[in-house]
């Protein structure tokens, strides 16, 4: 528990820097004085309010990736593991964006896409797989990633300051000053705030390294058990060695460069090169700098406090950094999970105005508006949702755990769309479903009932004992496109053309 002249100083920092953070937004969203205004006044097109007009530097895409991803999910949630094996998220990151960056970036700008899914509609005969694609991208932001992302940051605050608060004391605050920047200055406000407050988190993440290194003598080996230091993860670890191999890089595909979260950052530049640019800037820090903040920490804190899971990253910045300094962290944290909030909120808005409410509603005229009511209705439900994840025994891991039902499914529509010519939507969709209901069956099914949120590891639970979670993400992306092959040629009557064929080629010409 803070005490004296060291909690106001501590406090009075962490309002000072998060107020410091709003200004400098403020002043650089809005500076343009005039030219700013006028966008507002006309209701704003849909190409200003989600992809910040086009009109971002490489700067500022790199800050918007960083942080969109960074928030405390990771550095919460991987340092509740205790344990270095986890880097292998992040070093696998790399790969993941240097896919988006070669591959996927280029492809989004040659369509002009909004968002991902304008893609699929327009690889596909017939717009349905837009629409059902779009809905599982917001089920899965209104009920997992916006309420973990406030759940992940209030409990670091709490056990950070030592306070015995409701973490939704925490949560409200942050989300709602994450709504009053979506609704206020869109993505440009979003990315913004990301890169200010990602330079601080950053810096200050990597200076609790050292010294949490320092606490110890630069010794995090002795007395720590094997299995919390070794990169080589046994079959009961969360990354087994072997699926480095198996389904691990089509994660990271999907996070990177299907995921609206992530790629609508990416397309926020004025051309291909600055976006790639910007990509690249944020996979060298993602190999250079991110594995040792989200793993270090952790295993430290097994040496000093024993196994306290996601609570071990906020107490460790108290015992470590000083109050004034921790005051400062805590106000960077703030800042990456409402610049975090920011983004998904931005993201979800951009999918229900575009493929929802543009498609089945009405046109939009004011996307301010929309944007500012979506958004109120979003903070709400998130603000709600963040008692449920109390009961996870790991944030990070329930997330990816999570995260099967939806991430291959949605892949393996991209690689039909992108990879074959000539197939119905609705054969995707019947490989998506396919998809969902044979991850939703091996996890839902042969897990036992109760180890999705207690438990000693739901990773020993596996129906099959030979079958890790991350081996059955590529089993159901291949037998997802398989399905919609399938259902393609012998439901729909439609032969799939493989693009690098002679055929595919020709059509391509022809297309052009």
């Amino acid at each position: 528990m803070l005490q004296g002249s060291a909690s106001a100083l501590q406090i009075g920092i962490f309002f000072g820097l998060t107020a410091l953070i709003a200004i400098l937004t403020y002043w650089k969203v809005h500076g343009a004085g005039a030219a700013n205004k006028d966008r507002q006044k006309d209701g704003g097109t849909t190409r200003e309010v989600f992809l910040a007009g086009g009109g971002l530097s490489w700067l500022f895409v790199a800050g918007a990736i960083t942080l969109t991803n960074l928030s405390t999910e990771q550095l919460v949630g991987m340092n509740g593991n205790q344990m270095l094996l986890l880097a292998w998220w992040e070093i696998c990151g790399f790969f993941g964006l240097l896919i988006l960056a070669y591959v996927f970036v280029p492809i989004y700008y040659r369509h002009k896409c909004t968002t991902v899914t304008e893609l699929l509609e327009k690889r596909y005969k017939g717009g349905s797989i837009r629409t059902v694609i779009s809905a599982l991208f917001l089920i899965g932001n209104v009920l997992i990633y916006l309420p973990a992302a406030l759940y992940s940051g209030s409990l670091f605050l709490k056990s950070m300051f030592g306070v015995d608060w409701s973490l939704l004391w925490f949560a409200a605050p942050m989300a709602i000053i994450a709504a009053i920047y979506t609704i206020t200055g869109g993505l440009r406000a979003v990315a913004v705030m990301d890169t200010y407050s990602g330079i601080g988190v950053l810096a200050i993440a990597f200076l609790v390294v050292i010294l949490a290194l320092a606490a110890v003598d630069f010794d995090i080996v002795s007395g720590v058990p094997e299995e919390r230091i070794s990169m080589i993860g046994s079959f009961t670890s969360p990354i087994p060695f072997h699926t480095l191999f198996t389904g691990m890089l089509f994660i990271q595909i999907f996070y990177w460069s299907t995921n609206q979260n992530i790629t609508q950052k990416a397309m926020t530049a004025p051309t291909v090169q600055e976006a790639q640019k910007g990509v690249l800037a944020a996979a060298v820090v993602r190999i250079l700098i991110i594995p040792a903040i989200v793993v270090i920490p952790g295993v430290v804190a097994y040496k000093l406090f024993g196994s306290v899971g996601d609570e071990a990253y906020g107490k460790l910045v108290a015992h470590v950094l000083p109050s004034w300094m921790s005051g400062a962290f805590a106000a960077m944290m703030a800042a990456a999970v409402i610049a975090h909030t920011s983004a998904i909120l931005n993201s979800s808005v951009a999918l229900y105005a575009i493929d929802f409410h543009e498609k089945f509603i009405a046109t939009v005229k004011n996307h301010w508006r929309l944007a500012a009511i979506a958004s109120v209705v979003l903070t709400i439900t998130s603000i709600a949702l963040v008692p449920v994840f109390q009961n996870a025994k790991s944030i990070i891991n329930l997330l990816q755990e999570l995260n099967g039902l939806f991430s291959m499914p949605i892949l393996s529509a991209f690689i039909a769309g992108l990879l074959f010519r000539n197939v119905d939507a609705r054969a995707a969709i019947a490989g998506l479903i396919f998809g969902f209901l044979l991850y939703g069956f091996h996890t839902f099914v042969l897990y036992k009932p109760d180890t999705l949120f207690v438990g000693e590891s739901f990773y020993q639970h596996i129906g099959l004992p030979w079958l890790h979670y991350i081996d059955v993400m590529l089993i159901v992306l291949i037998s997802s496109v398989l399905t919609a092959l399938n259902v393609n040629r012998w439901v729909f009557g439609n032969k799939a053309v493989f693009i690098f064929s002679a055929t595919g080629r020709a059509m391509k010409a022809s297309e052009s």
